[in-house]
């Protein structure tokens, strides 16, 4: 049998090659832009041999390394003293549940079987977890709000208890603007707050029921991400309290447990009116969890470009390297994770944004830093470790630019910008978006929380002004109506699964059109001397003062 000969060396000289010789005659960078150079990198990142770049595998290895090389050759510094790596000290803990959860109720037992009706894992490292005959109680949305004038845990103790909580808020589910946002998100909506705020309350265990439209995902994205092993922290020393499970019942499920429950389902509606009180089921949940847990470093990836005249002031473009890596094989036996839109495309466009940087005869006064993070798939783990650990000054950081999934469709008239009003970097969008003969839209999914969900959060939670676009859907000679379809087509059958491999018909128009803004904002900012803050009303606008 023949060795295997690897497609990367091959490729990346071809990739060097490709962006080397193109002209810098426009000094403004936007025609070193090219989709070729863009989808070569992501071909490498996306293929079979990455085994869907998950931390703390041969995937892994393979992606820093082929990262770390592109900034060298590309002549970036090190951003991390003499180093182009942050080390990320994570845990990856293994919870293997029982096949069913038991439900003891007044009529009988109830079994809900592992995978199909709920999902569950552990930020604790005991070997056992045992769930035996807890009370289970209906916490509502499972918020503490005092602005908004909200506490679903008043006159309420769930201290060795299980909560059942709904995901998102009470605005998306009223469609009432004068409700927590009406139908944006807020971070209470967010699953991760869930579990922090049942944790503050001291509870033994939060399950959240999962609803399609309410998460923007359906329960499918939920099993596959939430498999028998996830990510987390190195937290050892801390005393932080953590819930002994987490996890998320199907809206099967939780019809089965209101039923043995004898509670009508209209109370679900009623959990989004003031003044819904919290309903103790009169269930008895049982469950033992196995764990084990292997503690390991994974990387970041910094580079940097130096400023000139301000070089202790940072703008920092980011991207998510990771994906899920490799799982059960689907209905066509594929097994691998291959992330090449979700997040090959983000970081095969933080490369090219570096290149294109670089070429340019005059270099930026700030410094502008390239941050490729880990186990963002994980719940922005690498982010979140760089922003409480910062290589450089966060009251330094003027601000942070996020290339989360790039547009492989074509040129889009509109723009989407996560989270809108939050910060003053939505006004250098709308600049820039009129010199591309673009326009701001209402964002597509404001329902979905995204400006929760991806690596500038990690930064706008320290105060640093942040943005998270997204291409447009108004699709230049095609309209809405077709870059709507492109989008729900994605999510339902891509995002998060097998399928999302490398296309070589993908056109990334769009996604030119979208990474050639994100370079004229962060050459603006470069090159000013004013400082992006945050609108009034933002909630993390305190933080940066």
């Amino acid at each position: 049998m023949k060795p295997r000969i690897s497609i990367i060396p091959i490729l990346y000289c071809f990739i060097l090659l490709f962006g080397s010789c193109q002209s810098d005659e426009n000094e403004d960078g936007l025609a070193l832009f090219n989709a070729d150079s863009l989808k070569a990198h992501i071909k490498v990142l996306a293929s079979d041999e990455f085994q869907g770049r998950r931390p703390f595998t041969e995937g892994e290895v393979k992606t820093v390394a082929y990262m770390e090389e592109s900034f060298k050759k590309l002549g970036l510094k090190p951003g991390n003293g003499n180093s182009y790596l942050q080390e990320v000290p994570l845990v990856e803990i293994t919870a293997n549940a029982d096949p069913k959860m038991q439900i003891e109720a007044k009529t009988g037992t109830l079994e809900l079987n592992k995978t199909e009706d709920f999902v569950v894992n552990t930020q604790r490292t005991d070997s056992i977890i045992s769930l035996e005959k807890e009370e289970l109680v209906f916490a509502g949305y499972g918020i503490v709000a005092p602005e908004y004038n909200w506490n679903d845990y008043a006159d309420l103790d769930v201290k060795g208890k299980v909560v059942l909580v709904l995901v998102n808020d009470p605005g998306f589910a009223t469609g009432d603007s004068m409700l927590f946002k009406g139908k944006t998100m807020t971070y209470y909506g967010r699953w991760t707050y869930k579990y922090e705020e049942a944790a503050r309350q001291g509870a033994k265990a939060c399950l959240i029921i999962h609803n399609t439209a309410a998460a923007s995902y359906p329960f499918s994205v939920v099993q596959s991400s939430w498999g028998s092993s996830n990510l987390f922290l190195d937290t050892r020393g801390s005393e932080t309290y953590h819930c002994a499970l987490q996890g998320w019942v199907s809206a099967d499920a939780t019809k089965k447990l209101f039923d043995a429950a004898e509670i009508d389902m209209a109370n679900i509606e009623k959990a989004s009116k003031p003044g819904f009180k919290a309903i103790p089921m009169d269930l008895q949940l049982s469950l033992n969890v196995a764990v084990t847990a292997k503690y390991d470093v994974s990387k970041n990836i910094i580079a940097q470009i130096p400023g000139t005249t301000r070089p202790d002031e940072y703008i920092i473009y980011v991207a998510h390297w990771d994906h899920l890596g490799v799982g059960k094989p689907d209905a066509k036996g594929d097994s691998i994770y291959n992330g090449a839109i979700d997040n090959a495309s983000g970081t095969a466009a933080l490369i090219e944004m570096a290149r294109v940087f670089k070429t340019q005869k005059e270099q930026p006064e700030r410094t502008i830093v390239f941050l490729s993070v880990t186990a963002e798939e994980q719940g922005l783990l690498g982010s979140d470790y760089y922003a409480q650990n910062p290589i450089f000054p966060l009251e330094k950081t003027v601000a942070v630019l996020n290339m989360d999934v790039v547009s492989q469709l074509e040129k889009s008239n509109d723009i989407n910008i996560s989270g809108a009003g939050q910060n003053d970097l939505e006004d250098y969008v709308s600049e820039v978006a009129k010199t591309q003969g673009r326009y701001i839209a209402p964002e597509t999914s404001p329902e979905a929380g995204h400006y929760f969900r991806s690596d500038h959060f990690s930064f706008a939670k320290v105060g640093v002004p942040a943005l998270n676009s997204a291409g447009g859907t108004d699709i230049k000679d095609k309209g809405k109506a077709y870059g709507q379809k492109q989008f729900e087509s994605y999510n339902e059958n891509q995002y998060h699964r097998q399928a999302d491999n490398y296309d070589a018909t993908w056109k990334f128009e769009g996604g030119i059109q979208d990474m050639q803004m994100l370079y004229l904002i962060g050459n603006k900012l470069a090159h000013e001397v004013t400082w992006p803050g945050w609108k009034e009303g933002s909630e993390f606008k305190a933080l940066r003062k």
